[in-house]
């Protein structure tokens, strides 16, 4: 695709800001590219989520079933309680979860600022015990803990291909992102970097461990994932951006023993309230 002359401006003005525009990761300390702050991309995701959601709520394609919603809301409140320990200013963080109707789909997603969806396609087709799930859950959140969206949303504003991609082919013709929002919501359909899944996979095992999940459930969860991901017409969007090696099991595995202290302590598991949906 040749770009017009115009973008070429853009593309250098980009280049000499990725030069100054780093920042350490809140929770590793690693040096990220933020084209954004959090604070600019919390109220872009907002914006982002309430335009996707709209139209699933009129369509009646949010989950309304009682015992599901129960299951989800206690496992990630549970999470999002250790998640603040992580970072305690993050209390304030509006924390939301949604349940798509959506069987075909496998995913989940969590962006800046707490706002969170999980698919039926997920539970139908993977079956994940709490334990299981709670591993997603967590590594979600981990993503959002660790400014990985920040990251990528700065990567889709340095990038206007790639935001024209997404406004080309999104399969959701009547949500119509702009700006900052829809790089807010191309945030949650870019593959992360293998530094920032391997950030969210020990950020992640970890919080569900201290939630009381058990750690060898990443395991156990990732061997579901790796035999359902040949069904049939089935869409691993989570696969697609969470590529899952046999190393990467490895790792897991490696991790778990150590997570088994705060899986097996017996301190309180607080319940964050989130908000009412």
């Amino acid at each position: 695709m040749k770009l017009p002359e115009w973008s070429k401006g853009v593309t250098l003005a980009v280049c000499a800001a990725t030069v100054v525009a780093c920042a350490a990761n809140p929770v590793t300390g690693r040096r990220q590219l933020m084209l954004v702050s959090e604070s600019s991309a919390i109220s872009s995701s907002a914006q982002a989520y309430t335009q996707m959601m709209a139209p699933l709520e009129q369509e009646g394609r949010i989950n309304r079933d009682k015992a599901l919603r129960d299951r989800i809301n206690l496992m990630t409140g549970k999470l999002v309680a250790q998640a603040i320990r992580y970072r305690p200013e993050t209390k304030d963080w509006k924390w939301e979860v949604k349940i798509i109707d959506d069987p075909k789909t496998v995913n989940a997603f969590c962006m800046a600022g707490g706002k969170m969806a999980v698919y039926t396609g997920l539970i139908e087709q993977i079956k994940p015990t709490d334990d299981e799930l709670a591993q997603v859950m967590g590594h979600e959140i981990a993503h959002a803990l660790s400014s990985h969206t920040v990251e990528k949303m700065s990567i889709a504003l340095a990038t206007n291909i790639a935001v024209t991609a997404i406004a080309v082919t999104s399969d959701r013709p009547g949500v119509a992102l702009t700006g900052a929002a829809l790089a807010a919501a191309l945030a949650i359909q870019l593959p992360n970097s293998r530094t920032a899944e391997t950030e969210a996979d020990r950020i992640g095992i970890e919080l569900a461990a201290r939630a009381g999940y058990n750690p060898y459930a990443a395991v156990t969860l990732w061997e579901k994932m790796g035999k359902a991901s040949g069904a049939g017409e089935s869409k691993f969007d989570w696969l697609s951006t969470h590529p899952a090696p046999a190393r990467r099991q490895e790792t897991l595995a490696e991790l778990a023993p150590k997570m088994m202290p705060y899986y097996e302590s017996r301190e309180k598991r607080p319940v964050f309230p989130l908000k009412s949906n």
